[in-house]
């Protein structure tokens, strides 16, 4: 592995960009994997995932060999401690490979030198500075929460031209997103974090002048009352322009009423390109509004995500989606609460709509009743849409309390569908609430699946704990029948994201 030559490891490190643990044991093998893996490593070094950066003392080391000789001394003076390390030449020049900023990490990496505002600040702004002398070209930028004007810098012009993510929030400036607008016409993903009541007319002026904004992200993040003014208006008529570019739209509303259910509705009639289309709640569609959706066409459609929605919603958009859908992800108990009067008829007609619209569906969040009709649509379903390979699953009868009896007979009949039917790609269940398997049922099963792909199973069920459970669970885990069998009482460990 060692003498690999440097193209391979290129390859190979490309490959483990986003894992900084894999990247870091990687630069100790010998020179030629460190000269290698240190300009990816390096690329966008702000953003790993499990690295506490305020206690990073090494990058604050770096980072202090790019201040000027009269800012060394002001620190000093100022009684932040740079080691004596700063002194000697580094090996790389860290920031020529670097092509991102993260305000916020940078901030926790400079706290390190000083706890006092106004030093922060100052070293901060000298950060930025070299920056934007160092870096070639810049393609990530976080801001959220900064400070600093640094396209004034002489070299950001440039720079910015070249930026092709932008995460930011409502709180800066309006004359901040008016500096940016100035030279950032090329950003494909833009991400908001809403954090107020009010419009922030310098985001409806930097969405105005993107030339190919193919990802567009909006999450509302604040408390209290509700707007004093429409701040969704003139934001979302500008993102309605970039159509013809947008294949990826996901929103977050804090309240999905009035003003926001009519942007959405606007919205969804709108983005004809999308390739993956979210929005977090959204449970309550006139008829009329059915009506419409049904008339949309999403022939590109790929992934499809409704956290909170009632049944009759998924369907609407699924028939025209093209054939292409992927995934269909929401919580199924949620859509069991918010159509509780129409959930049998709802539930089976989206079993209908799935196998009719979805044969290349892999990824599948499902609700139903345990009738017989719902059974038999299930089957159907499983035997079409050949490359399932994950399931999310609720059984609930809302018409009637189940007995215990009832819900292992329920389980029973659904693990001899699933053995009797499902392809050999599905390799992942989720049984979310009211799933019971007696211990003989369970074994039937799992011998059933032996000779497919092993099963990872993940339940909110506390029995497939108990001994007896826990001894069958292990010898098919021992016989590769199982890969993973999980159980957890945390909904969000269990649901639709998988």
């Amino acid at each position: 592995m060692s003498k690999l030559n440097k193209d391979i490891l290129f390859l190979i490190f490309e490959e483990l960009r986003e894992d900084s643990k894999s990247l870091f044991s990687c630069l100790m093998v010998n020179k030629l994997w460190c000269e290698t893996g240190i300009p990816i490593l390096w690329r966008n070094p702000w953003c790993y995932d499990g690295i506490k950066y305020n206690n990073k003392s090494s990058l604050f080391i770096i980072l202090s060999h790019y201040l000027f000789d009269n800012i060394k001394e002001f620190i000093t003076e100022q009684g932040i401690q740079l080691s004596s390390v700063t002194h000697q030449s580094l090996l790389f020049d860290y920031l020529s490979f670097c092509r991102s900023i993260n305000v916020n990490t940078i901030k926790a990496i400079i706290s390190i030198g000083s706890t006092l505002p106004y030093n922060q600040f100052s070293m901060q702004q000298e950060f930025y500075y070299f920056f934007m002398k160092k870096c070639s070209e810049l393609k990530y930028f976080d801001m959220r929460s900064i400070k600093h004007q640094i396209f004034y810098f002489p070299e950001s012009k440039v720079r910015f031209e070249s930026l092709c993510e932008l995460k930011c929030d409502t709180s800066a400036a309006t004359s901040y997103f008016y500096g940016l607008s100035r030279f950032c016409h090329h950003i494909q993903r833009l991400i908001i974090v809403n954090m107020g009541k009010n419009l922030n007319r310098g985001i409806v002026k930097l969405i105005e002048v993107q030339k190919n904004l193919k990802h567009f992200e909006w999450r509302d993040d604040f408390y209290g009352d509700y707007h004093t003014e429409d701040p969704y208006k003139e934001v979302f008529l500008a993102l309605e322009k970039k159509a013809n570019s947008l294949n990826y739209l996901r929103i977050f509303f804090q309240y999905a009423d009035g003003i926001e259910n009519t942007i959405l509705q606007k919205l969804l009639s709108k983005f004809y390109n999308l390739r993956i289309l979210m929005f977090d709640d959204y449970r309550f569609f006139t008829e009329e509004q059915l009506e419409q959706l049904k008339k949309q066409v999403y022939n590109d459609l790929e992934i499809l995500n409704i956290e909170w929605n009632s049944l009759n919603v998924i369907p609407c958009i699924v028939e025209n989606s093209g054939g292409r859908l992927k995934k269909i992800l929401f919580r199924p108990y949620d859509a069991i609460e918010y159509g509780q009067n129409s959930f049998n008829k709802d539930s089976l007609n989206f079993i209908h709509k799935i196998y009719e619209n979805c044969p290349l569906i892999e990824y599948l969040s499902i609700a139903f009743t345990p009738s017989k009709d719902h059974f038999t649509e299930f089957e159907k379903l499983l035997k079409i849409c050949q490359n399932l390979k994950s399931l999310l699953l609720i059984i609930h009868n809302v018409d009637k309390i189940e007995t215990n009896e009832k819900i292992l007979k329920n389980g029973e009949t659904l693990l001899e569908i699933l053995s009797r039917s499902a392809s050999t790609n599905l390799k992942e269940i989720r049984f979310y609430n009211y799933f019971k398997f007696s211990l003989e049922t369970l074994e039937e099963f799992l011998e059933k699946w032996r000779g497919r792909p092993a099963l990872s199973i993940l339940t909110s069920d506390s029995i497939y704990n108990e001994v007896n459970y826990e001894k069958l669970i292990n010898k098919y885990k021992r016989d590769e029948v199982i890969k993973d069998f999980k159980y957890s009482d945390m909904p969000e460990e269990i649901e639709y994201q998988f």
